[in-house]
């Protein structure tokens, strides 16, 4: 057979990574915008003499690095979508720029957390009026930032990762959006920590809440950072992918005829797009293109594989029932 015949079974392996995402130019503004106030909080942080204000400048900078991570994530991954070398794609260049963000996050929570102890044992002076209009304008911009980040590629809002599966069916959980979304997300709870604690010190003299909630604002992120760590390295290790999709695509194959699913693996390949290999048994298969037409088309299913398998009817449905000695 001539290597031209093949080419109607052949196809790209991109999975439309090569396209640019609306997620990367956001991303690129985002990424300006905490920039730009970083250096000013942590300028103001040092002349004025507060804590919060410096940690959250300190916390914005950890961001901006993390954020341009996230940007570069997604220009790797559609300058790369066409190479060969990467079998699946580069979908999971996707999960690595989440893990990135996950791994920062944690460091400057640690930071946060040992910066604001010391100032706990050794407090200095805060210009309070100066602090509080910086941290408001800090405010603002993550406000802005969060709004047109969206929501955060889906199972961005779950900051400690519980309820990451119940967001459109696991379908659009884009791990390096998320980290971005979540970097500004912590940017903008711990500007409203630090306006809270100047407020305190200010009227009520109790100086002592700027540091505490430098400590409360690093736990929180921890939090936060341990999701996104895990949704990411799921996705990284070629986790099982979500029980429903599984559940659909044996229900699809196994209602037709006797056909049974021996063996299913289904791993994720880039944001809302799995890969599956899936083992079917019959007494007496039909063509591949049968199989892949009874897979319903909204399992966002980029890459598909079937091993089949022959055997008597009596066999398959010994199996089914348990007997060891079925196919």
């Amino acid at each position: 057979m001539h290597t031209q015949s093949l080419h109607s079974w052949q196809h790209a392996h991109d999975f439309g990574h090569g396209a640019k995402r609306p997620a990367e130019s956001r991303t690129v503004v985002v990424l300006v915008l905490t920039g730009t106030m970083m250096a000013l909080e942590i300028a103001a942080g040092i002349v004025f003499g507060s804590m919060a204000l410096l940690a959250d400048g300190l916390h914005m900078g950890s961001h901006t690095v993390a954020l341009g991570i996230n940007a570069f994530a997604y220009v790797y991954a559609r300058r790369h979508a066409h190479d060969p070398r990467y079998s699946f794609g580069t979908g999971k260049v996707n999960a690595l720029g989440g893990l990135t963000g996950a791994v920062l996050l944690a460091v400057f929570s640690l930071l946060m957390a040992v910066q604001s102890v010391e100032r706990l044992i050794h407090p200095v002076s805060i210009a309070f009026e100066n602090a509080i209009a910086v941290a408001v304008v800090g405010l603002v911009v993550n406000g802005v930032s969060i709004l047109i980040l969206g929501g955060g590629g889906g199972g961005a809002h779950d900051h400690g990762g519980g309820a990451a599966g119940r967001h459109h069916h696991h379908h659009h959980h884009d791990h390096n959006l998320r980290s971005a979304y979540l970097h500004v997300l912590a940017d903008a709870y711990t500007s409203v920590l630090a306006i809270a604690a100047l407020l305190a010190a200010r009227f009520f003299g109790a100086v002592w809440m700027d540091p505490l909630m430098g400590i409360v604002g690093a736990v929180m992120i921890s939090r936060w950072s341990f999701g996104l760590f895990r949704g990411a390295g799921h996705v990284l290790l070629d986790r099982q992918g979500p029980e429903e999709i599984a559940t659909r695509i044996r229900e699809s194959v196994e209602r037709h005829d006797d056909n049974r699913v021996a063996d299913l693996h289904l791993w994720s390949v880039g944001p809302g797009q799995y890969a599956a290999i899936i083992a079917v048994v019959a007494s007496n298969p039909g063509p591949v293109e049968h199989y892949r037409s009874l897979l319903p088309a909204d399992l966002g299913l980029a890459h598909v594989t079937f091993e089949l398998h022959r055997c008597s009817s009596a066999e398959t449905s010994g199996a089914l029932a348990g007997d060891p000695s079925g196919c």
